[in-house]
C-alpha cells in the first residue's frame, strides 16, 4: 500500500540520527516531563506468611520527544508505533519494594508517537511487590500496599515525574479482598550523598479483607465450641463425662489455633485479633476443667473425711445459694434425724442404767409357754408387759433399752409379792435379772439402731457436699457465661471496621 512506503520513509528519517540513550529535550538544562497513570485490573493474590502481593495493572506513560516529530505534509501519517526496548528512550521502572524475579514484570509494548512528538507508552503487567501485612485486626484487617515507580538514573532536575488519576473502572472483584481505593502521591526524596531530589510516584492499594470465609470456618466454630465448654457445668457429676467433655473442647480449640497459625505470618510485632479470641476461649475452657475437678472432689467427698468447714458452709450453702436462688434438697420437709441423734445418748444411757437397777419383774407361771417355763415363754411375757414412755421430746424408738427403762415402777410396787407363784420355769415368784437371750437381742437392736443413725449422719454430710458442688457448678456457669459474652464482644468489636465487615460480608 501507499502507507507502507511512507511508514518506511518515516522510520528512516526519524531514527537516522536518533540515540535512545540521549535525553529527548531541546534544552539540556530543562527536565523532561513524564506523566504516569495506573489502571488497576485485579488483585491476584496476597500471601500473608511471606508478606507479598500481586496485582494485574496497566501503566500509562505520557511524555514529549521533540526529536520524534514530523510534518504531516511530507509524510501523511498522524501517528506511528516504535519499539521502546531498542528504539525509544525509556527510563521508568518499578522501584523497590518490587519482589518479582525479573524486577520489571511489564510487557514492553510499542510506544505510540504522533506527529507533534507526544509519546504514549501503555505496558500491561503483573506487578509483584512486598507489603508489610499488619495482622493485628485479622480477619477484620485493612491492608495498604504500595507500588512505587521512578527512575533509577535520572534525578528531579533531569526528569519531572508527575502522577495521573488511577482508573478502577475495569477492576475485577477479588473473592478474598475488597478494593477500598488506590490513592496516589508524588514524593521527592533527598539523600545525604546528593543535593538534587529524586521524585517518585507511589500508588497505595488499600484493600479490606472479606470476613465471610473466616467467620464461617473459624469464628462461628470457635463461638460454638466455647458454648460447649459452658455445658460442662450443666452436665451431672454422676455421669462421669465432665472431664472428658472439657478436655475434648480444649483439644478442638487447639486444632483451630493450628489452622490460624498456618495462615498468619511468623511475626512477633502484634498478636492477631482472632488469636486473642482463641487464647481467651482456651483460657476459659482450661479454667472450666480445673473447676470441674474441684466440683467432682466436692461431689464425691468421703463422709469419713470430715465435715464441711463453717466458712465453706457459710459462703457456698448460705450466700452463694441465696444469690443463685438455690435450695438444698430436703429443706422443705421436717428432718427428724437430728432429734433422734439428740436423744440417742439418753436412750443408750438409760438402757444400761435401768438394766442394772431394774426392779424385779413379776412373771406369772400361767403366762409361760410350757410347763417347764422355757425362755421363749419368758420373752413373750416380757415384751407383752412393755409400756413405753409417752414423751414429746423423744419419739418412740426401736431401741429395746428404752423399753426396759420405760417400765412404770409404781405398777410393780402395787402388786403383791406373792401374787405370782412361778416364772421362767424356776418356780419362784419374782425374776430379778432378764434372761441372757433378751440381753443379746437388746444389744443387737441397739447396734442396728446406731448403724442407721451413722448412715443418716453420713448421708447428711454427703448431701451437704453434693449441694456445695451443685452451687459451684451453677456459680461457674453464670460467671463463665458472662465472661465469654464479654470477651466475644469486646475482642471482636475492637476491630475498627467490624461493623462494616459484618454489614457487607454477612448480609
Amino acid at each position: 500500500s501507499l502507507q507502507g512506503q511512507y511508514q518506511r520513509k518515516l522510520y528512516k528519517e526519524l531514527l537516522a540520527n536518533y540515540n535512545r540513550l540521549e535525553r529527548p529535550v531541546v534544552n539540556d538544562s530543562a527536565p523532561i516531563l513524564v506523566e504516569l497513570g495506573l489502571t488497576l485490573l485485579q488483585i491476584i493474590d496476597v500471601v500473608s506468611f511471606i508478606q507479598t502481593y500481586q496485582v494485574q495493572a496497566v501503566l500509562s506513560y505520557f511524555f514529549v520527544e521533540k526529536t520524534l516529530n514530523w510534518s504531516c505534509g511530507s509524510v501523511p501519517l498522524h501517528n506511528n508505533k516504535i519499539n521502546p526496548t531498542f528504539r525509544v528512550w525509556y527510563q521508568f521502572r518499578l522501584c523497590p519494594p518490587s519482589a518479582d524475579e525479573r524486577f520489571d514484570a511489564t510487557f514492553h509494548t510499542n510506544v505510540l508517537v504522533n506527529a507533534s512528538g507526544h509519546c504514549q507508552y501503555i505496558p500491561p503487567g503483573i506487578l509483584k511487590s512486598t507489603c508489610y501485612i499488619d495482622v493485628r485486626w485479622f480477619p477484620f484487617d485493612v491492608q495498604k500496599c504500595n507500588l512505587k515507580f521512578g527512575s533509577w538514573t535520572h534525578n528531579g532536575w533531569l526528569l519531572d515525574l508527575q502522577m495521573l488519576d488511577v482508573d478502577t473502572s475495569t477492576y475485577i472483584p477479588n473473592g478474598e479482598w475488597d478494593l477500598v481505593g488506590v490513592p496516589a502521591k508524588r514524593n521527592e526524596l533527598y539523600y545525604e550523598c546528593c543535593k538534587e531530589p529524586y521524585p517518585d510516584v507511589t500508588f497505595t492499594v488499600t484493600m479490606r479483607r472479606r470476613t465471610l470465609y473466616y467467620g464461617l470456618n473459624l469464628l462461628i466454630p470457635c463461638v460454638l465450641i466455647s458454648g460447649l465448654a459452658l455445658l460442662v457445668f450443666l452436665l451431672p457429676a454422676d455421669s462421669g463425662e465432665k472431664i472428658s467433655l472439657g478436655i475434648t473442647v480444649l483439644l478442638s480449640l487447639t486444632v483451630f489455633m493450628l489452622l490460624v497459625a498456618e495462615i498468619m505470618p511468623a511475626t512477633s510485632d502484634s498478636v492477631p485479633l482472632i488469636a486473642q479470641y482463641f487464647a481467651s476461649t482456651m483460657m476459659i475452657v482450661g479454667m472450666s476443667v480445673v473447676v470441674t475437678v474441684i466440683v467432682l472432689q466436692f461431689h464425691h467427698h468421703d463422709p469419713h473425711g470430715g465435715k464441711m468447714p463453717k466458712w465453706v458452709r457459710m459462703v457456698l450453702l448460705n450466700w452463694c445459694a441465696w444469690f443463685l436462688r438455690m435450695k438444698q434438697p430436703g429443706d422443705g420437709r421436717k428432718r427428724p434425724g437430728y432429734k433422734a441423734h439428740h436423744c440417742s445418748q439418753h436412750h443408750s444411757s438409760s438402757s444400761s442404767i435401768e438394766m442394772s437397777t431394774m426392779p424385779s419383774l413379776s412373771v406369772p407361771v400361767s403366762q409361760t409357754s410350757g410347763p417347764s417355763g422355757t425362755s421363749n415363754g419368758s420373752m413373750s411375757f416380757y415384751f407383752g408387759n412393755y409400756h413405753p414412755i409417752d414423751s414429746s421430746s423423744c419419739p418412740p424408738s426401736s431401741d429395746s433399752g428404752v423399753a426396759l427403762g420405760g417400765r412404770n415402777h409404781s405398777e410393780e410396787a402395787d402388786q403383791p409379792v406373792g401374787s405370782s407363784t412361778g416364772g421362767l420355769g424356776m418356780g419362784v415368784g419374782r425374776v430379778s435379772i432378764p434372761p441372757p437371750e433378751i440381753m443379746c437381742i437388746l444389744q443387737e437392736v441397739s447396734y442396728i439402731a446406731q448403724r442407721f443413725r451413722d448412715q443418716d449422719e453420713a448421708e447428711a454430710i454427703c448431701s451437704e457436699w453434693k449441694f456445695a458442688a451443685a452451687v459451684v457448678d451453677r456459680l461457674c456457669l453464670v460467671a463463665f457465661s458472662l465472661f465469654s459474652i464479654i470477651c466475644t464482644f469486646t475482642i471482636l468489636m475492637s476491630a475498627p471496621n467490624f461493623i462494616e465487615a459484618v454489614s457487607k460480608d454477612f448480609t
